[in-house]
């Protein structure tokens, strides 16, 4: 029951605030250039730079440029211009695939009771 709400309340197909929220989401990515995938922080979280590692250099480069591209409009107070919005493709996802991946196999090794990859360290 929980879980049949739970996922109603996220899918934009079903609830008309989810799809009023994707919308949102997709117009505000849009005037900068964005894409979702961009907003992960790889400094927040270790499974994300992990992934990033692992993507090719190309992709790498170009969310770096999309980034850089965001934060110069942004400190501008400007927005793409209007025909460079509807180019835009706020929601083709390069990231979640391979960050599934590494969380899998960060399970298989947790599962495995090997030693982690990587550990977070605090001065």
């Amino acid at each position: 029951m929980a879980t049949a709400i739970s996922k109603w309340i996220v899918d934009p197909k079903r609830n008309p605030l989810a799809a009023y929220h994707r919308k949102t989401l997709s117009g505000r990515l849009s005037k900068y250039g964005l894409r979702y995938d961009d907003l992960y922080d790889p400094m927040y979280e270790l499974d994300v730079k992990e992934a990033m590692n692992r993507l090719p250099r190309e992709i790498v480069d170009a969310r770096n440029q999309r980034l850089k591209r965001a934060m110069d409009l942004s400190m501008k107070h400007q927005y793409l211009p209007e025909d460079l919005q509807r180019m835009q493709t706020p929601f083709r996802s390069y990231l979640q695939e391979m960050l599934a991946f590494v969380k899998r196999e960060q399970a298989e090794r947790e599962a495995l009771g090997a030693l982690p990859l990587y550990q977070r360290t605090f001065p």
